[in-house]
């Protein structure tokens, strides 16, 4: 074994040297029986134990502090056997497009003919340190009754933790998350959520655990819930996979973990995770119109009507044209045409086709004129789901024609069902294989409103997430409850991933009380546009049903447009009270120590004033320089709880501002 590790050892630092060159700050390093994964930020250290690795300490470089860990049994845990023939390796990934550069150390070895891999990925500046796993070979081996994904133990008996609980399939709910508070006790407690946050009173150390995997209600595969506590013990469970989803010839990827390390307070916290997520993938700023939102389902998807729409779509402002289902020959459940379905879609010919009868000279006279007017055409597209996706080569076939014939690479994937390993693996591949046809060009909107899907903290580094099908028609869209989801789920998710509607408030006033004050009726456009700036706007309409009056707010759109890139630059948490129509909310984007912006909403409140709840330090003083909306330049001052005073005249009005601490 010890000519193992050093034949290994001697190996790596062969790696090492141009991977450091090209990832500043990070490492992996084996030393005698020990390795030691980090950056300028964390340190992860590991008993190498024979390629079990047993975390050792977890190091908050930043402040100092070093939490050790106490367990003796390996972090990761699938089988009775010890592994064999263990090595590592480094890999440097190199900055994309997309993404940053990360080291990777990959631990890969063998039970019986079970190969495993465990690659921890480290990013510069960035307190965290991930895990992705992957399995392949024929399984001949005894199974852990409950395999355990990760697993830490530490010191402490004053461990305050909040495990957060999503939920997606927006049609059904409108309450995205659920916080579950609470102590770590001495008795081990199952808990469900993708993200567990934890502070020792004690001694000032936090951590945080994210298990990248749809929400739980989503997962699949058996499990007790996602995370295991007990006093400081922190396990997550749930691996997402069974003996029977291993492919002999193919690696199956398993939920991945990430930890972290933060301060005991919510700035540190939340600055810390935020830091890690914006890892996943560069967002591209869009302003999208789809016009499903109008419920004309495909009725009216025409050459003539996307002609039409384009000139008006431009004047709003909007950077991304997307015509959903109804540009295909094949017809969908939700066609206005009966007997449409999404049952063996190959098995009938020309389903993808596009419809020669309603675009006679196919998408060219939409794409070139969109590009004159400086927008992109952006498509709708439902995979074949039957069979576990087992047809995902033909899709990824009609995706990547589309790119290469004309050039579109925004697609809305819609109608997922994951019911299984082999269904995620296979979405997977048919991503993967766009992507790597389009040279990475394509960006997909991944839709969560309904059926088995990837939640928030799975599948992210594809694209953008469109959140919700809300409609006036069905008297279903309430511009603040809208923002209500956004805003809470802001705290936990990065909000510039997120697709938000805002619809056409001069429709359907009738599908509403007369009497109630919150219907989109009682709301300007611009508010109503106002509400999305956190996130990727998303004009869920018809622009051939505005009024001329709703052209004006094109300026706003374009306006944002301009300062999106740097807002959305910075971490955007959520300020003031929860949204409810009658509070003040809103947003702070912190680009650094100094500098950032806020978004402010006063929505129907009688009071003209009020101090907000926000992550600014306490007794500062806060330049304020307005951006967009009722916004007016001033110079305020925070309180002593990082309350910040602010005004609006009007009630349901919002104002951007750009933030310099003085």
């Amino acid at each position: 074994m010890k000519r193992q590790i050093l034949t290994t050892y001697l190996a790596f630092f062969a790696l090492a040297a141009s991977a450091s060159a090209s990832v500043p700050g990070t490492y992996a390093r084996l030393e005698a029986d020990t390795l030691r994964i980090g950056n300028t930020r964390i340190e992860r250290a590991f008993a190498w134990n024979g390629g079990a690795l047993r975390t050792l300490w977890l190091s908050d470089k930043a402040a100092g502090r070093t939490m050790k860990s106490r367990h003796e049994l390996p972090d990761f845990i699938l089988a009775k056997e010890a592994p064999e023939d263990a090595k590592l390796e480094t890999i440097t990934v190199r900055e994309s497009r997309w993404a940053p550069a990360c080291l990777i150390a990959r631990v890969s070895y063998h039970i019986g003919q079970v190969e495993l891999r465990r690659e921890y990925r480290i990013y510069e500046e960035v307190p965290a340190i991930a895990c992705d796993t992957y399995v392949k070979g024929i399984w001949d081996i005894q199974p852990e009754e409950n395999p355990i994904l990760d697993q830490i133990c530490l010191k402490g008996r004053n461990w305050h933790c909040n495990c957060v609980e999503f939920h997606d399939v927006t049609d059904h709910h409108n309450s995205l998350l659920e916080e579950h508070r609470f102590i770590s006790y001495h008795h081990k407690k199952a808990w469900n959520g993708n993200l567990l946050l934890a502070r020792d009173f004690t001694s000032g150390d936090g951590l945080f655990i994210l298990k990248e995997a749809p929400c739980s209600d989503m997962q699949v595969g058996s499990r007790p819930g996602d995370f295991y506590t007990k006093n400081g013990r922190f396990q997550v469970v749930g691996i997402g996979f069974e003996p029977a989803d291993i492919l002999p010839d193919d690696w199956t990827r398993l939920y991945g973990s990430v930890m972290g390390v933060s301060g005991n307070d919510e700035v540190s916290e939340a600055l810390a995770l935020r830091a890690y997520q914006k890892t996943a993938r560069r967002q591209e700023d869009m302003v999208m119109m789809n016009t499903w939102g109008d419920r004309s389902q495909d009725g009216r998807v025409s050459e003539d009507f996307c002609l039409q729409e384009l000139d008006k779509a431009a004047r709003l402002g909007v950077t991304i044209y997307q015509i959903d289902d109804g540009w295909q020959v094949g017809k969908s459940p939700a066609s206005v045409v009966k007997g449409g379905s999404f049952d063996n879609i190959w098995a009938r010919a020309g389903y993808w086709d596009l419809d020669p009868v309603k675009f006679p000279h196919g998408l060219s006279p939409i794409v070139e004129k969109a590009r004159r007017l400086g927008i992109e055409i952006g498509l709708w597209f439902n995979p074949s789901v039957q069979d576990d996706l087992a047809d995902w080569e033909k899709d990824a076939a009609v995706l990547t024609g589309l790119w290469k014939k004309y050039g579109i690479r925004i697609f809305k994937i819609d109608g997922l069902i994951l019911p299984s390993k082999a269904a995620e693996r296979n979405l997977r591949r048919l991503l993967d294989r766009v992507r790597e046809e389009s040279g990475d060009e394509v960006v997909f909107n991944m839709d969560v409103t309904n059926g088995r899907r990837i939640g928030y903290n799975w599948f992210t580094e594809y694209g953008n997430i469109f959140l919700e099908n809300r409609y006036t028609d069905w008297g279903n869209y309430y511009p603040y409850k809208t923002l209500r989801n956004l805003w809470q789920l802001s705290r936990y998710v990065a909000p510039e991933r997120f697709q938000i509607e805002f619809l056409n408030p001069w429709r359907n006033p009738d599908k509403y009380p007369a009497a109630d004050a919150f219907a989109p009726k009682n709301y300007s456009f611009d508010y109503i546009i106002g509400t999305s700036l956190a996130a990727q706007p998303l004009a869920w309409m018809e622009a051939s049903n505005l009024p001329e009056e709703a052209f004006a707010a094109g300026d706003l759109l374009r306006a944002w447009r301009v300062i999106a890139p740097a807002l959305h630059a910075g971490t955007i948490l959520p300020i003031g009270e929860e949204p409810s129509g009658l509070a003040w909310t809103g947003f702070q984007s912190i680009i650094d120590g100094q500098h950032g912006y806020l978004i402010v909403y006063r929505e129907n409140t009688p009071s003209d004033r009020a101090c907000l709840r926000s992550w600014l330090p306490a007794d500062s003083r806060v330049q304020l320089k307005a951006v967009l909306g009722d916004a007016k330049s001033c110079r305020v001052r925070v309180d002593k709880e990082g309350r910040l005073p602010l005004t609006l005249k009007a009630p349901n009005s919002f104002a951007i501002y750009e933030y310099e601490l003085r």
